[in-house]
C-alpha cells in the first residue's frame, strides 16, 4: 500500500513546453462570393448555398440590376478558416 503514497521528499516537475506538441491554428480570410444571372438563377445558387450549410438566404445582399437589363447580381461576405 505504501507504493501509492506520494514522496513528500520530491518536488513535482511541471510539464516541459518543448514536449507539447503544439496545433498551427486555423487563419480566417475575408472573401465575397458574386453571383450573377437572372433574378430565377441568382436565388436558386442563394437556396443551394443555403441547403448545403454554407450561408443563410439573409446573408447574401439584396439583388441589384447590373449594366445588362436581365441581370442581377447578389454578393456574400464572409469569412473562411484557411488550414
Amino acid at each position: 500500500m505504501e507504493e501509492f503514497l506520494p514522496n513528500t521528499h520530491e518536488t513535482p516537475t511541471p510539464p516541459n513546453s518543448d514536449h507539447i506538441p503544439k496545433q498551427p491554428r486555423p487563419r480566417r480570410e475575408r472573401i465575397k462570393m458574386i453571383v450573377i444571372g437572372s433574378p430565377k438563377a441568382v436565388n436558386s445558387v442563394i437556396r443551394k448555398q443555403y441547403v448545403l450549410g454554407f450561408a443563410n438566404v439573409t446573408e447574401w445582399s439584396p439583388l441589384q440590376p447590373t449594366s445588362n437589363s436581365d441581370e442581377v447580381m447578389s454578393v456574400l461576405r464572409r469569412q473562411i478558416l484557411i488550414d
